[in-house]
């Protein structure tokens, strides 16, 4: 993340991401693959390090995105490559992608749930669970809110508006935080609906 200056000389907080060059890789049609979807794929291998079976397609990331009816609506071929100039400075966007991995974690950091009293006979028991079941049926229902693995989800923020687009570098500038750490494949919508 960094921050930028706006007009009236306010700080905007905003997250730099390299969004392309991507490459139309292949395009599925219905009548021949059973479904229409667009494979794209984000960072090309250099020449040394591309293996026999990658020749075809020599890129790090290969996504395949699904829409329907996008056939009798776009004219994309296999080759054609997509940058940060499908963007405009104001668009409002979704970002999705994988969530920073907590690993483990107890029930109060991983549901928000305000632990034991400090007084009354608890002892070291603050941030336990407490009870878990019930006389009948004599088990613990599934999907209780218990400890377990945190994070490393996939994670969708809506709304988040472009602030600068750098055409050269293919960065965008988007207000607000993203899902993930340093170096996250993420994938950028348009915050139209689901159909987009």
């Amino acid at each position: 993340m960094s921050q930028i200056f706006d007009e009236k000389g306010n700080v905007v907080p905003v997250t730099l991401i390299e969004a392309g060059p991507c490459q139309i890789t292949q395009v599925k049609k219905h009548e021949k693959d059973g479904y229409s979807a667009v494979q794209i794929g984000f960072k090309k291998l250099k020449e040394k390090k591309v293996k026999k079976p990658q020749k075809q397609k020599p890129f790090r990331y290969l996504r395949e995105f699904t829409f329907p009816n996008f056939e009798k609506t776009w004219e994309g071929k296999v080759g054609d490559k997509i940058d940060v100039s499908i963007f405009r400075e104001g668009d409002e966007v979704k970002v999705s992608g994988i969530s920073k991995g907590k690993g483990f974690q107890g029930a109060v950091k991983r549901w928000g749930f305000s632990g034991r009293n400090a007084t009354h006979g608890v002892k070291h028991e603050h941030r336990t669970l407490g009870s878990v079941g019930s006389s009948f049926p004599e088990r613990v229902l599934k999907g209780k809110k218990m400890p377990g693995r945190m994070g490393a989800e996939r994670v969708t923020v809506r709304n988040l508006k472009i602030v600068k687009i750098d055409k050269e570098n293919n960065l965008l500038a988007i207000k607000g935080a993203v899902p993930g750490p340093k170096g996250t494949l993420l994938e950028i919508r348009e915050n139209k609906g689901s159909e987009n």
